[in-house]
């Protein structure tokens, strides 16, 4: 489904089987909805998932302007109030993690719960060139330039070996991202900061990293977790997507997280 927000075209989908609470997923940089095609075919029974393409992603328009992670949270807002959302579970990995974490602190009372996966609150200073280097080349040569030390990244040598299904449709995806779009978000997650305002999330909180992950270090998304009161922290055997690659962990974290609070 396509909705204008904030107006930009966006893509969306809804599974409801069961309906029950919403659950929303966010996806990360150079990813779309799809990321969570088989987490949202476990939860619609109990859950009415939202999924949505980030804009300049997927099958959502770029920006014709350069954006930031405020930016994108009061694009969650605008369709959670297009669909008449008033309080929704979120779930938002590497940039959809960030995402939430803006959106926590815009908009707390429309969260049930925060699930941030594989994130940080802060690209470390020594990394803001890397997202301008990332940026330079996705708009100089595209974005599949950049494909394979992504893949390389996000999943473990293991993982890909053995589900090598599962990483064409991730390179599928990612190569097909807008160049404009991938580089605007770099920019927005370069700049992103929240690191001194975790303190004032007061929401049931679980922070989940891969071990393995180079990218974000386990450490960043444990800092997070030890800003916010009570959050819960877990590490999986796993690189920088780890709600994927080991998808069964995952899901059973999520679950238990959920009914607890459900």
């Amino acid at each position: 489904m396509q909705i204008n927000v904030n107006g930009i075209d966006t893509r969306y989908i809804l599974s409801n089987e069961g309906g029950g609470p919403w659950l929303t997923f966010i996806h990360q940089l150079g990813g779309d909805l799809s990321i969570w095609d088989q987490l949202a075919g476990y939860f619609r029974d109990d859950f009415t998932v939202l999924r949505y393409d980030v804009r300049g992603h997927g099958q959502t328009a770029a920006s014709d302007r350069q954006f930031s992670v405020a930016d994108l949270s009061q694009d969650l807002r605008a369709l959670l109030d297009a669909l008449g959302v008033q309080k929704t579970h979120i779930v938002g990995m590497s940039m959809g993690g960030m995402i939430a974490q803006q959106f926590a602190l815009d908009d707390p009372a429309r969260i049930e719960t925060l699930t941030l996966t594989d994130t940080h609150a802060a690209s470390p200073a020594d990394g803001r060139a890397v997202w301008e280097q990332r940026a330079a080349k996705a708009r100089d040569e595209g974005v599949a330039a950049l494909a394979q030390a992504t893949i390389e990244r996000w999943l473990t040598a293991g993982f890909r070996d053995a589900h090598p299904e599962v990483v064409e449709q991730i390179r599928e995806v990612f190569e097909n991202t807008s160049s404009e779009g991938y580089a605007q978000a770099c920019f927005a997650l370069r700049d992103f900061d929240v690191r001194s305002r975790l303190k004032e999330i007061a929401l049931p909180t679980l922070a989940v990293a891969g071990r393995h992950d180079a990218g974000t270090p386990p450490a960043a998304t444990q800092e997070i977790a030890n800003a916010i009161r009570d959050a819960q922290f877990e590490l999986l055997d796993a690189a920088h997507l780890a709600p994927i690659e080991q998808s069964q962990r995952f899901t059973a974290l999520l679950e238990s997280f959920l009914q607890k609070r459900v």
